[in-house]
């Protein structure tokens, strides 16, 4: 085996191996243009040509694989939880009373939830989910068309 030929499959072994190491395509791309560098070694083409096919389909692999994964990403959507936005709209009863910058707790379709609003509420009035900041419901008074700030 030449020189060049372990070089090329050093390269495909550590590309992999850096692959294999993350949780995101890193360098597939790579090895595979590595892949293709080490079938060109067996031919008479010098190291140059290795090289030019190396980075060839490198380039051409990372072209066709990134709009593709970028597409898949897009269509990803959040899981569904409790705190998701189907909560906002609902209606719920202040169960804490609940004043700006603080605080509270609402019960919205049969859960407890903290709760926060810029409108005072008093404990037993009824309020409507206008936002969810993590595990927080943004709330306004039911009466209120106006959606709370963030």
């Amino acid at each position: 085996m030449q020189l060049d030929s372990i070089l090329w499959l050093v390269a495909v072994a550590v590309f992999a191996a850096v692959e294999l190491s993350t949780t995101a395509l890193v360098s597939i791309w790579f090895a595979v243009g590595a892949v293709a560098a080490l079938l060109v070694s067996f031919t008479p083409a010098g190291f140059g040509w290795q090289l030019l096919v190396f980075a060839v389909v490198a380039a051409v692999v990372l072209a066709v694989m990134v709009p593709r994964l970028a597409a898949r990403r897009a269509q990803h959507q959040p899981p569904v939880t409790n705190g998701s936005p189907l909560t906002i709209g609902k209606q719920g009863t202040v169960l804490r009373a609940l004043e700006p910058g603080a605080l509270g707790r609402v019960h919205v379709d049969g859960l407890d939830w903290q709760a926060r609003s810029e409108t005072p509420m008093p404990a037993g009035s009824k309020c409507r989910v206008t936002d969810v900041d993590g595990f927080v419901l943004i709330v306004a008074p039911a009466d209120s068309t106006e959606p709370a700030a963030v």
